[in-house]
């Protein structure tokens, strides 16, 4: 009965698509979501659930996501679950995915979703192997082709010259070789500057937490909210002057995308916050830019962790928690000076997952403590964030 159900719910979708790999190598899927092509770098995340959030992540800008778990879209689209206004991410790769989805929040299904917002997707590709070629080979740009029945698409896509046209192929190879993703925390922070985030002035709790926005995702915002603080969100290019001006008891630096070493002036203005003593908690992307901003460095993994089952140890405690990640960069420890200390690692590779500053109030973790992993194993950092404020001790 089981199976029954099973498959009558998932992708009956002819429409071909294919998935070419910088390597050479083609997939031929179906076409779902938006038809056209599209290039980006490709990333797998582990995540059984969560797929809205991953989805609206803004931290997957310019990449092309693939579901490991092989049957998506099975609760629908639930918008109070996004973590931002739209999607971010450049394609979306899964198994299956669901047409007849059920859930009594839902407002809509996954396909309709990912048309609305032009999203190219492609399903019905062996989704295990793509995951071992990545793991193997790292991260690697690739393209979807969406080919609508209709094949409206440029002759240079068509399946023939994909497969049997030599030098058409490698020309195609070359043109997806040369993509990269860039001014990606421009891109996808708010172009507005300061905005309340708990209404009311006379509601202000007298409290009040800057949130650094790089691409942040909402949850870090309720997190704060939930605590009682005042947030006042500030884009990318907000200067270190701007932020003091606004008299903040703490300043958020959030997640976002690309390469942190990218945002030159974002790590000289945070250089100049540090240095004025204001308590700093980073998150993913901000807990590499603070890493930067006192002389670290940052490399790219080999093909990252993405996925809401990453253990993470605390040296301090030796307790070990699991976390929800997002990221394809870390801070090299070893180029940590004395002002700083690993605080958590990954056990898995044991790479740096949280880094405490002594000269400054400041610590930030590379995974995401609002994300519910665990479920709520690392949010305690939010209240070690509130005790920080409070006593300047950490």
């Amino acid at each position: 009965m089981f199976i029954a159900v099973f498959v009558g719910m998932v992708c009956n979708n002819n429409n071909k698509a294919y998935l070419v790999l910088s390597t050479g190598e083609v997939f031929e899927g179906k076409s779902f979501g938006a038809a056209g092509c599209v290039s980006g770098e490709a990333v797998f995340t582990t995540g059984m659930t969560g797929y809205l959030e991953t989805l609206t992540d803004p931290s997957y800008y310019g990449q092309i996501v693939m579901q490991t778990f092989p049957l998506i879209g099975n609760y629908g689209v639930i918008p109070s679950d996004f973590e931002s206004t739209r999607p971010s991410l450049s394609g979306y790769i899964v198994r299956q995915w669901c047409t007849d989805p059920s859930n009594f929040r839902m407002a809509g299904d996954l396909d309709a979703y990912l048309k609305k917002n032009g999203i190219i997707g492609i399903s019905g590709i062996d989704t295990r192997r793509l995951t071992k070629i990545i793991r193997e080979h790292g991260v690697m740009n690739v393209r979807i082709i969406s080919v609508p029945e209709n094949n409206e698409i440029d002759q240079s896509t068509d399946e023939k010259l994909l497969l049997n046209n030599p030098v058409e192929k490698e020309k195609l190879l070359k043109s997806i070789k040369a993509f990269e993703v860039k001014n990606a925390v421009v891109s996808v922070s708010p172009k507005r500057e300061n905005r309340k985030e708990n209404g009311k002035e006379d509601r202000r709790s007298g409290r009040t937490i800057v949130l650094w926005d790089f691409g942040a995702k909402k949850n870090i915002e309720r997190e704060l909210l939930k605590r009682g603080f005042d947030v006042v969100s500030v884009c990318a290019q907000t200067s270190a002057a701007q932020i003091i001006a606004l008299n903040p008891a703490g300043i958020m630096l959030s997640n976002g995308p690309g390469d942190p070493a990218e945002n030159t002036e974002i790590i000289n203005e945070l250089k100049i916050l540090c240095s004025k003593k204001i308590p700093i908690f980073g998150i993913c992307l901000g807990h590499q830019l603070l890493a930067l901003s006192q002389g670290a460095a940052t490399e790219k993994l080999k093909y990252g962790h993405r996925g809401a089952n990453q253990p993470v140890k605390e040296l301090k405690t030796g307790r070990i928690y699991i976390s929800s990640q997002n990221h394809g960069y870390t801070v090299v420890p070893e180029s940590l000076t004395g002002g700083a200390e690993v605080s958590f690692i990954n056990l898995n590779d044991q790479t740096c997952e949280g880094i405490r500053y002594k000269e400054f109030p400041a610590f930030s973790v590379q995974f995401h403590p609002e994300a519910s992993a665990g479920p709520l194993d690392t949010a305690f950092l939010f209240d070690s964030f509130m005790k920080l404020i409070d006593t300047k001790e950490f």
